[in-house]
């Protein structure tokens, strides 16, 4: 007995240690000593659960909620490959009602730097936390699953917790199924084909094009769809308003540079133009596109004429959010949920300072923009450990969160506490929504609730909560309502890891943003084609005819299973 506590006091101390230093450089290092202190007490925990569960699977209930059946203490580690997240479990109101509900505490694990190098250093060890959370788009993904570092979550489901057949999405299910007949993880924000029907009128986008209302409309609200307009007004702006509260203007906001490009001047612009993906059942290349090529060189003219400022080349989003919320940016090509409280800081000191969104870059002949919806693959995709301290717990939770109830919770709140039934509708209390749409980070911190912890929120089934959107963001929501497209067919099309494909997109992508920013830095429009001549001839040598096979083949077995969805 003496000796089992010691190994529990061990284990509780470094615990600790691993909450306190979670978010510094050494992280990696806190992560693979806490294992190691529990490794004796969380195998022989881990080995009596499971066969615990083994016996008792057969007679679970599919109707009935799997974690029910345990509500007992656990703490599970989960990690986040943003390095931006900041809240942590149990400080919220909600957090606590969680875990009070399911007995389940969680220590959140988030980079402290660059999320990939983090995030391969941990895949190297062999020492993943029990969950993790990344975008579906991310390399790691296939490399878990490929490298049998992860578990299956239907095998886990059908073991333990067959309700969560019952709460899960089969379209996503399916869509999310590899070529060994088993799915490993479970996207959020995820829209199937039919959600698409039934919701396509609510949805939003959150690809905007937004000014700074005051000034804009200051200048008169010049049209910036047109390339000569769009110089014009970032020079009138730079002019008339020089400095913002002592601080020089930044005419243009942009995503970050990263090593394989900016998101802003890719997808975001394509689809301002209306770039098409495909013609006649073929993938386009759309960074071929003529409208495209000559938009970038009209970003490229705006930096020689002095409208775009050396931040927007080595700020990352902390940054960007900082002088945001000082309302340095006249315009912004930026997703608007990214400084959702930076404008809401901007609306309480002066309604007239926020951005608003307007019709941005177009093509020669001014179609409206096809901006991106709700897809099928959502936007991250939520994975369970092999290292798992505890299968059968893990998968009941996370069938929980994935359910109504489970999203009711993380949406709305404690009933009584942050919401009421109102006439049959779930409705958040006047203080709580007055927090909400005043000041979101206080929010978090208080009431934890409007989906803080999004990694498994259903953005389809809170549309039955959600209140009705309120300014500043109601006017950007509004704007993208009837440009959303469904571009899931083109989803998880592009090769990963390392098959000879995955390798030559790897080496493309990694090209392309070294490219990007030498365009738009480049002296001259000729220049510019030197440099785009060079680029096209590299992603031809690194292998860029089996890229494309390989992302037409997957885009027709991409359109296939999407009918099949519709039936």
């Amino acid at each position: 007995m003496s000796v089992l506590a010691l190994v529990f006091t061990m284990a509780a101390c470094s615990s600790n240690s691993n909450d306190n230093s979670k978010n510094t450089s050494s992280n990696s290092g806190t992560d693979n000593s806490n294992k190691t202190a529990n490794t004796t007490t969380d195998a022989n925990t881990a080995a009596t659960k499971d066969a615990k569960a083994d016996n008792t699977a057969a007679a679970a209930n599919p109707d009935e909620p799997g974690w029910k059946s345990d509500t007992s203490p656990i703490t599970f580690d989960w990690y986040l490959n943003f390095s931006w997240f900041p809240n942590k479990w149990g400080v919220d109101a909600t957090s606590q009602y969680i875990t009070k509900k399911t007995g389940v505490n969680i220590n959140f694990i988030v980079p402290a730097g660059n999320e990939n190098e983090k995030l391969n250093t941990m895949i190297a060890s062999g020492s993943l936390p029990d969950f993790i959370t990344l975008g579906w788009y991310e390399d790691g993904v296939k490399k878990m699953i490929e490298g049998g570092m992860v578990e299956p979550l239907n095998k886990l489901a059908e073991q333990y917790d067959p309700y969560f057949f019952k709460v899960a999405d089969g379209a996503k299910t399916s869509w999310y199924t590899q070529p060994d007949g088993n799915f490993y993880g479970y996207p959020n924000a995820s829209s199937s084909p039919k959600d698409f029907e039934k919701f396509s009128g609510d949805y939003t986008s959150n690809q905007t094009f937004v000014v700074r209302k005051d000034m804009y409309e200051a200048l008169g609200k010049p049209d910036m769809r047109t390339k000569e307009g769009f110089l014009n007004a970032l020079k009138l702006a730079k002019e008339k308003f020089p400095e913002v509260n002592g601080q020089p203007l930044i005419p243009l906001g942009l995503h970050e540079f990263t090593e394989t490009g900016n998101y802003s001047l890719e997808g975001y612009l394509q689809n301002f133009l209306a770039v098409p993906y495909e013609k006649d059942g073929k993938l386009y290349d759309r960074r071929t596109d003529a409208e495209y090529l000559g938009w970038l060189k009209t970003f490229r003219k705006a930096n020689e004429m002095g409208l775009l400022a050396k931040d927007i080349f080595i700020d990352k989003r902390p940054q960007m959010e900082e002088k945001i919320a000082q309302g340095r940016y006249f315009a912004m090509l930026y997703q608007r949920s990214d400084f959702a409280a930076q404008q809401n800081a901007l609306y309480a000191k002066d309604p007239n300072s926020v951005y608003i969104a307007i019709d941005g870059p177009g093509d020669e002949a001014q179609d409206p923009p096809t901006l991106s919806g709700p897809g099928i693959s959502g936007w991250t995709v939520t994975l369970i450990s092999k290292n798992v301290k505890d299968k059968a717990r893990a998968i009941k939770f996370l069938s929980y969160l994935i359910s109504e109830e489970g999203n009711k919770d993380l949406y709305m709140g404690i009933p009584g506490e942050t919401y009421d039934e109102v006439d049959g509708k779930a409705t958040f209390k006047p203080e709580v929504l007055e927090l909400l749409n005043k000041d979101r980070s206080a929010f978090d911190k208080k009431y934890g609730a409007s989906y803080t912890f999004w990694m498994l929120m259903d953005t389809n089934m809170n549309l039955q909560w959600a209140p009705p959107s309120v300014e500043p963001s109601k006017q950007m929501e509004d704007w993208t309502k009837g440009k959303t497209t469904s571009f899931s067919q083109f989803d998880q099309i592009d090769p990963t890891g390392n098959s000879e494909e995955g390798i030559a997109n790897t080496k493309i992508g990694q090209t392309w943003g070294k490219t990007l920013p030498k365009l738009i830095l480049s002296k001259s429009d000729a220049d510019f084609d030197k440099l785009y001549a060079e680029f096209l001839e590299k992603r031809k040598d690194a292998g860029l005819d089996k890229v494309q096979a390989y992302q037409q083949s997957h885009y027709e077995d991409n359109v296939a299973k999407l009918k099949e969805f519709l039936k």
